[in-house]
């Protein structure tokens, strides 16, 4: 049986990378879980990109996409907790059904890049 010597001082770092690289999905689900209205979300971008495998620069961000009709500022205070979690920035962009239905530029390239499925299924 294995176990991990939480006296090791390479327990904090790696459970600090741990979370900046992996955490922002699965504590975004369980903020977003928590919020009546929301039927579908998903982290797009750049975050979403590498973490694929998709080459390019370190993101700065996490791009939050979120479907249906929450109360607002319930989204950006479980954003804002996710943030202080990660260290890094989440930025919520919330439509209703009918508007994430429409088609515009942006939805068609958020579309057509790599998503990383929070609540729901991935568009």
């Amino acid at each position: 049986m294995l176990s991990a010597n939480l006296d090791s001082p390479l327990v904090e770092p790696l459970r600090a990378i741990l979370l900046i690289a992996t955490g922002p999905r699965p504590l975004l689900s369980e903020e977003l879980a928590k919020i009546d209205g929301v039927s579908k979300a998903f982290i797009y971008g750049s975050f979403a990109a590498r973490s694929v495998g998709r080459d390019g620069p370190a993101p700065h961000d996490i791009d939050l996409m979120v479907v249906g009709r929450p109360e607002v500022e319930a989204v950006y205070a479980a954003c804002a907790r996710v943030e202080r979690a990660v260290g890094r920035p989440v930025n919520p962009t919330i439509m209703s059904e009918a508007e994430y239905a429409e088609p515009s530029g942006f939805l068609q390239s958020v579309r057509e890049g790599p998503v990383l499925a929070v609540v729901g299924d991935a568009p």
